[in-house]
C-alpha cells in the first residue's frame, strides 16, 4: 500500500544553544493511505509538532517529510498554502467557528476556496447536523460545534484529516459521537485520519498507533481488532 506520509530523519528545534528545545529528534515514519492513525503521547512529546509539519503549518529544522511523492520540506510558502488548501482538513480541540455565522455559513467558508468541494448540506448531514444548518455556534452544544468543525474540514474533500485533541474538551458521550464521525469520514471518504491525543483509550479505534515520547517514536503498533467508538472506555 502506498504511503500518505513518509518522514526521514525529521527534526525540529526551537531556540539555540543551551536553551534549545528539541521537539523532534530524527523521526522516521510511514503512514499508509486510508488509515486512522492515533499519535499518542504526553504533552511535549512531539506529536503536535509532527502534525504541524506534515500538515504544512510549520517547517522542520532538518530531515524530509513527504506527502505521497511531494517533498513538503522543499516547498515554498505558496506551495505549502496550496497543499493545505487542496489536500488537508484540520480539526482542533477548540472549534474555531465564526460566532456570527451559522453552521452552513461556517462550512461555506471552506467550500468557496476549495477546488472540488462537497455540497455544504451533504457535509453537515454526514456529521448528523442536517437539521441544524441554520443555527449559530452559541445555539449548539460543544459536541455539535465540533461536528460543524469536522464538516468544515471534510467539505473540501481532503486527502487527509488532521485532528489535534478533537475530544479534549468533550464529555464521554459527546466525545464518542465525534469519534463515530471521524470513523465514518475514514470509511466513506477514504481519507487518511490522524488523531493527536494523550487519551490512550482512543487508540483502540485506530488502524495504527504511534507512541511518542521526548521527541521520538517509541513504538508503532497495528490493531488486529479495532474497537468501535462505543467500546472505548473513557
Amino acid at each position: 500500500m502506498a504511503n500518505t506520509f513518509t518522514t526521514k530523519g525529521l527534526t525540529k528545534t526551537y531556540g539555540e544553544g543551551a536553551a534549545a528545545v528539541h521537539a523532534l529528534r530524527g523521526v522516521d515514519l510511514e503512514i499508509p493511505k486510508g488509515e486512522i492513525v492515533v499519535l499518542l503521547g504526553p504533552s511535549g512529546s512531539g506529536k503536535s509538532t509532527l502534525l504541524n509539519i506534515i500538515g504544512g503549518l510549520d517547517r522542520a529544522t532538518s530531515g524530509q517529510a513527504l506527502f505521497e511523492d511531494q517533498d513538503l520540506t522543499a516547498m515554498s510558502d505558496r506551495d505549502l498554502t496550496l497543499y493545505r488548501r487542496d489536500h488537508v482538513g484540520f480539526v482542533f480541540q477548540f472549534y474555531n467557528l465564526m460566532p456570527s455565522l451559522t453552521a452552513r455559513e461556517n462550512v461555506e467558508l471552506v467550500t468557496e476556496i476549495a477546488d472540488d468541494p462537497m455540497d455544504v448540506a451533504t457535509a453537515l448531514s454526514m456529521v448528523g447536523l442536517g437539521d441544524r444548518m441554520d443555527h449559530f455556534p452559541a445555539q449548539m452544544s460543544g459536541g455539535e460545534q465540533q461536528r460543524v468543525a469536522i464538516a468544515r474540514a471534510i467539505a473540501k474533500n481532503p486527502n487527509v484529516l488532521f485532528c489535534d485533541e478533537p475530544t479534549g474538551a468533550l464529555d464521554s458521550k459527546t466525545g464518542r459521537a465525534v469519534l463515530h464521525v471521524l470513523n465514518d469520514v475514514n470509511a466513506k471518504l477514504g481519507a487518511t485520519v490522524l488523531i493527536v491525543t494523550h487519551a490512550a483509550a482512543t487508540a483502540g479505534m485506530a488502524h495504527r498507533v504511534i507512541h511518542f515520547a521526548d521527541g521520538a517514536i517509541r513504538s508503532v503498533k497495528t490493531n488486529a481488532h479495532r474497537l468501535s467508538p462505543d467500546e472505548i472506555a473513557w
